[in-house]
């Protein structure tokens, strides 16, 4: 009886100590600042393989990688005469896919090595490739200058297309293009890849694109703008979007159709200084600071300083989508 009650009193310390480690782990504490090589002015974020992070220098095309849990980063690339925008990170091929901005181009970066996996010249040089997306099926471009969608064939495992497989794809419907303005700006995909989100950042209004016809149709916001809206991160019908001069992220719940959402609050933070794109992990988002405000693209200094920051989300622990 005496033995019984021995194991039965290992077996209950096991138990109480398995319980310890995993709440401790489940609780580490992640740096609220990460600083970023100096000099380097961010504007896209991506998260990677477990904790690891993207961001990329906005003009010059430097590659930065980090690590959300250390807040170790490192310089991954660095190539001549390109640019980093807005960026997603696919599992599946490990590739890390990069809005050229002025270049008018894609650029595909290998994860691991930062190795040249790919460039499509989207665009024009001069237009603004912003943002992209990347789905089971394909990957998808904005442009800010030009009404237009570009999309990229994946194949299997996320391999790349050939270059006269890309298409572009002109933007209709609701789409309200304004000649000379910011236009199409961040873009996010339902789960399923059937529909698409855009922001269009001079009107502040979003859109629910068909991504075979871009045909977009205005997702009716009650009357509620969201002007210099920038990056957009998504989970479930839950959509975050930044708005980068007004230092926040807005909060909107969508309904099922993408027919209409709400804007249910908006995340600040004092350490936010112009951000610009945001990603999820965890239960946080990280926002990268571009300093608009002080710093112009082109003007930036090497003693300046930037960051990714870490917000909290009060909805609960967010997980990131699984492998597509």
């Amino acid at each position: 009886m005496l033995k019984k009650i021995r194991a039965s009193m290992v077996f209950a310390v096991l138990a109480i100590l398995l319980t310890l480690t995993f709440t401790s782990a489940s609780g580490e504490v992640y740096p609220e600042v990460i600083p970023l090589p100096p000099g380097l002015q961010p504007e896209g974020i991506a998260v990677g393989k477990g904790s690891s992070f993207y961001t990329g220098e906005l003009i010059g095309g430097t590659i930065i990688r980090g690590d959300l849990r250390t807040g170790e980063v490192e310089i991954l690339a660095s190539y001549d005469v390109r640019a980093a925008l807005g960026m997603d990170f696919d599992s599946r091929s490990g590739l890390l896919f990069v809005a050229g901005g002025p270049t008018g181009a894609a650029f595909i970066y290998d994860g691991d090595s930062g190795a040249d996996a790919g460039m499509y010249q989207l665009a024009p040089m001069g237009t603004f490739v912003n943002d992209v997306i990347v789905t089971r099926t394909a990957a998808y471009f904005t442009n800010s200058f030009l009404p237009e969608i570009y999309r990229l064939p994946l194949g299997p495992r996320g391999s790349l297309p050939d270059p006269a497989d890309v298409e572009t794809i002109p933007l209709s419907g609701d789409f309200h293009f304004i000649p000379g303005g910011f236009n199409a700006n961040g873009i996010e995909a339902l789960q399923d890849g059937s529909a698409l989100i855009v922001i269009n950042s001079s009107v502040g209004e979003l859109y629910r694109v068909d991504p075979g016809t871009g045909v977009a149709s205005l997702i009716d916001l009650g009357g509620e703008t969201l002007v210099n809206g920038d990056g957009l991160a998504l989970r479930g019908l839950e959509l975050y979007v930044v708005q980068n001069f007004f230092n926040r992220i807005a909060v909107v719940e969508l309904d099922q159709t993408l027919s209409s959402g709400e804007i249910t609050g908006y995340l600040t933070d004092s350490d936010f200084r112009i951000p610009t794109t945001a990603a999820l992990f965890g239960d946080a988002l990280y926002a990268v600071n571009a300093r608009f405000d002080q710093v112009s693209p082109g003007t930036v200094d090497p003693a300046d300083e930037f960051e990714a920051v870490r917000v909290e989300i009060d909805h609960g622990v967010l997980e990131r989508e699984a492998d597509l």
